[in-house]
């Protein structure tokens, strides 16, 4: 799976560099900047929420699986906007492997 991230990851970084938003979704997200991208992860979200009910009202988990799949996609696009990828959070979730939800919330600091 995480060939698959680091394949996705390669072809986002490309299209930030990429000019021709015209022919590029992810160049013309990234051309539109960060609140764009924002708004597309905030959408997706709100997608994710109502198939997720649909599906705990009819079983049918297609609907949820495809948001899910937009959801990180923009996500992703958004990581790679900010200088990030896919490997950051997979570190930070390899971290946070073996602590308890409650343990990890409290190591955090707020200053």
């Amino acid at each position: 799976m995480s060939d698959l991230l680091k394949q996705l990851d390669a072809v986002l970084e490309s299209r930030k560099r990429e000019s021709d938003a015209e022919n590029s979704y992810v160049a013309s997200l990234h051309r539109k900047g960060l609140n764009k991208i924002l708004e597309k992860v905030g959408e997706e979200a709100t997608e994710v929420i109502l198939a997720a009910k649909d599906a705990e009202r009819g079983g049918d988990k297609k609907a949820m699986i495809a948001e899910t799949a937009d959801l990180w996609f923009h996500s992703l696009v958004m990581l790679s906007h900010l200088g990030a990828d896919s490997q950051d959070v997979l570190n930070e979730l390899a971290r946070r492997f073996g602590l308890s939800g409650l343990e990890e919330k409290a190591s955090r600091t707020k200053d």
